[in-house]
């Protein structure tokens, strides 16, 4: 017993110091970085989240957007970054496919980074420029196959969930369309309204103001129910391939070896975040549905989308090097 005594009291007084850290956190700006350009849905999302954040914790939430290599450079970023809960990570899709994607990366995803909470989940949507002359998914086959590697379709990201899906429908219908990457939803929806772009595979929300106008068209929805900010716009399962689903999610990641108290106290504030009258009426008008997990889950969450995403890039042989 007294040999078991001074590791009694080590574990006693980490735990007290732990608690004090969480109950002084934060004393200072927190940096949310963001791996995609402003404008962009995920940036949305993280400018949506950062007042009530910043009014319920005490400081400035500070938006950095580091976009760029399918956001390894603002993951990189946040991996150099001390685990104390002074820098989030916004993530999406990316994250869970970059592994995959790169022979090497200068993080280990699961080693280095923890989940905090996944924010939000939405459809993707497949959508025209309106001199494209289809208005349905098989009208699309059918242009595609008739003009084999003549179209181009526009994605935020080199692998990212518009990626993924628009690979998963090309390989299920069998055609060739020419994928062109973008730093961001927000150039590749402005090169889709340009016409410099034939098509764009993105977030609801990044089209979703132009459709009513008639400047993009949208020819269909990736998830199994229609987007409740575009109900008139079909799903892809409901036009003509059943079960076809692959969604979009966007989350906050912190350093591993953050202080767990800390961990589940901004995993708390981004939920009630996202609970605000404010922040629910913008994500029903932009097709989001909250997704608030706890940190646990969402690890789990992380690796299960890892190895769906694996089995995903093997079969298409995806690779970015």
């Amino acid at each position: 017993m007294t040999h078991a005594l001074p590791g009694l009291l080590f574990a006693v007084a980490a735990v007290v110091s732990l608690q004090v850290v969480a109950q002084d956190y934060p004393t200072r700006p927190i940096r949310v970085i963001v791996p995609f350009p402003p404008g962009g849905t995920a940036d949305t999302m993280a400018r949506l989240i950062a007042p009530p954040m910043s009014k319920a914790l005490g400081q400035n939430m500070v938006i950095e957007n580091r976009p760029g290599a399918n956001t390894v450079i603002a993951t990189e970023v946040a991996v150099r970054a001390p685990a104390d809960g002074y820098t989030m990570l916004v993530m999406a899709t990316s994250f869970t496919v970059n592994p995959f994607a790169y022979k090497k990366l200068p993080y280990d995803t699961l080693r280095d980074f923890h989940g905090v909470t996944r924010m939000v989940y939405n459809p993707l949507i497949f959508c025209a420029h309106p001199s494209l002359p289809v208005k349905t998914m098989k009208e699309l086959v059918t242009l595609a196959k008739a003009r084999p590697g003549q179209l181009t379709w526009g994605t935020s990201s080199i692998i990212g969930g518009g990626r993924i899906a628009g690979e998963l429908f090309k390989d299920m219908a069998k055609i060739d369309i020419v994928n062109v990457p973008f730093g961001g939803g927000a150039p590749a929806t402005t090169a889709a309204l340009g016409g410099h772009i034939t098509l764009i595979v993105g977030n609801v929300f990044d089209c979703s103001n132009y459709i009513p106008a008639g400047r993009l068209r949208g020819i269909a929805v990736t998830s199994l129910q229609r987007a409740s900010n575009l109900p008139e716009v079909p799903t892809i399962a409901e036009s003509g391939w059943p079960g076809f689903e692959s969604l979009n999610w966007f989350g906050i990641m912190v350093r591993a070896g953050t202080p767990r108290p800390i961990v589940e106290r901004l995993s708390a504030e981004v939920a009630r975040a996202l609970k605000t009258a404010e922040a629910g009426a913008t994500l029903t008008k932009q097709g989001f549905s909250e997704g608030a997990m706890a940190p646990a889950d969402y690890d789990a969450y992380i690796r299960n989308e890892m190895q769906r995403n694996e089995i995903i890039l093997k079969k298409l042989s995806l690779k970015l090097d």
